[in-house]
């Protein structure tokens, strides 16, 4: 019997990455998961800034860094300068200021395109997960493991587990593109 909960949890998985990714966009307002997705080549290997340093959020337009080692301040700040953020900070010590500046016209249809570009990413990996999953339904009716009404069966559930994952993708791609516009 095809398992179909293998493939229904992957596309899960990859909806919750294609979320985390969202999340790091910004929107205008601070949020400490705006910094997720940098990572700082430290110790010999590539470590996300909330694993060498607390963040934190103490007002809407401002981000607080407060680095754990003097040594990696430097890092840090260049990591955050080189990310696709636009954002520029301010040391003072081992803490660093993250203002975010307003949105401009500009900056907002960059992040929707973004947004679009992401979304559809995440839709390709979605249809990957079901043609992996439509060829293992196609090497089981091979081998006579299922027969042909389970083939057409499964194939027809695989299908509604990705026309929904899909629908998902699609409803928070529209979610986060009115959060930017609306700002």
């Amino acid at each position: 019997m095809f398992k179909d909960t293998v493939y229904k949890e992957k596309m899960t998985k990859t909806i919750d990455l294609f979320s985390k990714e969202l999340m790091s966009l910004r929107t205008g307002r601070a949020n400490a998961s705006m910094l997720d997705l940098i990572k700082v080549d430290v110790y010999g290997q590539k470590m996300p800034i909330n694993q060498l340093a607390t963040v934190t959020v103490p007002e809407p337009r401002t981000i607080n860094v407060q680095v754990w080692d003097l040594n990696n301040v430097s890092l840090i700040d260049s990591a955050i300068k080189k990310s696709e953020l636009g954002l520029n900070p301010q040391i003072d010590g081992q803490l660093m200021r993250l203002p975010i500046p307003d949105l401009n016209e500009e900056r907002r249809t960059e992040l929707k395109k973004m947004i679009k570009n992401i979304g559809e990413k995440c839709k390709v990996s979605i249809r990957n997960i079901r043609r992996e999953a439509n060829d293992e339904i196609k090497k089981m009716l091979k081998s006579k493991d299922i027969s042909e009404d389970e083939e057409k069966k499964s194939e027809k559930n695989i299908q509604n587990i990705t026309d929904t994952n899909i629908k998902i993708i699609d409803e928070k791609v529209e979610l986060k593109e009115k959060e930017i516009m609306t700002i």
